[in-house]
């Protein structure tokens, strides 16, 4: 059965689905109903489990029996919650530094202007797209990492169609002699995509999408019609950061790099004295404000350097954007690490911002669950940032759902051509 024709048959039955987040330090498990008069996901179950220190390294797994064990336990905290003996059907978030996402656009010149354009034409000139993202990220992953790697597409996205210049929703049946379309695609190794695989067939689930986690997160906040939004998502997990570069409306590519939450955490231990998970504990502490101020105070000495070098990865990610274009300046936070004051206050300190492309001086927001549009906290237990993730994770689903075929079928098409 083909991806859109089970994405139809989700909007006919009444099942429960699954959106699962293998984070670095925790499992996140979400149980949600489609509320199909809404067009809306419901979350009626979550399970949250921490990781045993092992499990995954740089947002990639690296013990598959442990990460599934702790993925039954979250997934059964979550049908225990919703009331609930089944739910296999689920999306799953893959990170880490090797997931590469980019957009790649195609000019094209039509010979006949006057002709309208045609379903055949238009898929075409998409797996033309294809065929050339795929050609770039080999060369730019083979370039990383001094070999050849066999790599896998997980996520296309329409971003962009131009129509003489003008922008457009669905090209067919315009006429025009110049036709542009710019497609987001994301990446990643075949390795690490046969360890979700395996994860999914242990916990028997029908395993309907796997997705790169910044794209599900700048997918989810409600701004596709606004086609002037422009933004910069960042989310900061345990040991990884993943962002996310959104201009005009279109998701223009994003980046991962191995340093999040856990490096904080190491270094409040190392420091301190203390065992790991006793410096985790006392670090989310200090994040939300629950430690005696002569101890927040010290604990900010600690943690300030190691924040400078986090903001060192960020700009050297975004170096890469601002070659083509200036900077969006505002930048949306969410994971677990972003609850740190210091990761504020370096992002807010204007001396980095001096070496990139800013259009202003930026403004950080923090995510919250409510800005995710398409899905509904029927437990009142998603309340921060940390949430974000999963929940993107589910709103894709809902998408799917809900958007209109035509031009989402002729890039499904394409991205099984260029995968045979």
């Amino acid at each position: 059965m083909g991806l859109f024709n089970k994405f139809k048959n989700i909007q006919q039955d009444k099942d429960h689905y699954l959106a699962l987040d293998i984070g670095t330090e925790m499992v996140k498990s979400l149980v949600f109903r489609l509320d199909k008069n809404e067009k809306k996901g419901v979350i009626v179950g979550i399970g949250r489990q921490r990781q045993k220190r092992g499990n995954m390294q740089s947002g990639a797994i690296s013990d598959i029996n442990g990460v599934i064990e702790t993925c039954r336990r979250a997934i059964e905290e979550a049908k225990q919650m919703a009331g609930v003996e089944e739910a296999s059907h689920a999306v799953m978030g893959v990170a880490g530094e090797l997931v590469k996402g980019t957009t790649t656009t195609v000019h094209y010149e039509r010979s006949n202007p006057n002709d309208r354009i045609s379903l055949s034409e238009l898929k075409e000139i998409i797996q033309r797209v294809q065929w050339k993202a795929l050609e770039r990220i080999r060369e730019q992953m083979e370039w990383e990492l001094g070999r050849s790697v066999d790599v896998k597409l997980i996520n296309a996205a329409i971003v962009d169609v131009r129509i003489d210049g003008y922008r457009v929703a669905n090209p067919l049946n315009f006429q025009g002699k110049s036709l542009s379309i710019s497609v987001f695609n994301a990446y990643a190794p075949l390795m690490h995509l046969g360890a979700v695989d395996m994860i999914a067939e242990e916990l028997k689930l029908d395993l309907m999408r796997v997705a790169a986690e910044p794209y599900a997160v700048s997918a989810s906040v409600g701004y596709e019609d606004i086609l002037d939004f422009s933004g910069i998502f960042i989310d900061i997990g345990g040991g990884t950061t993943d962002i996310a570069v959104v201009r005009n409306g279109g998701l223009e590519g994003t980046k991962m790099f191995a340093l999040g939450g856990r490096a904080f955490t190491k270094r409040l231990s190392q420091v301190l004295r203390i065992p790991f998970d006793e410096a985790e504990v006392l670090k989310m502490k200090y994040a939300y404000g629950k430690l005696q101020p002569n101890v927040a105070q010290q604990f900010s000495k600690i943690l300030t350097q190691d924040s400078k070098v986090w903001l060192g990865g960020i700009e050297l990610s975004l170096t890469e954007f601002a070659e083509k274009d200036l900077l969006p300046s505002n930048i949306y936070l969410c994971g677990g690490g972003c609850a740190l004051p210091e990761i504020g206050n370096v992002l807010l300190n204007e001396e980095w911002t001096k070496h990139l492309p800013f259009t202003k001086t930026p403004q950080v927001n923090f995510l919250q669950p409510k800005d995710v549009v398409n899905i509904i906290d029927q437990t009142g237990e998603l309340n921060n940032p940390q949430d974000i993730t999963p929940m993107a994770l589910a709103n894709l689903v809902v998408e799917m759902s809900t958007k209109e075929k035509t031009i989402s079928q002729i890039l499904h098409r394409a991205m099984r051509d260029v995968q045979k």
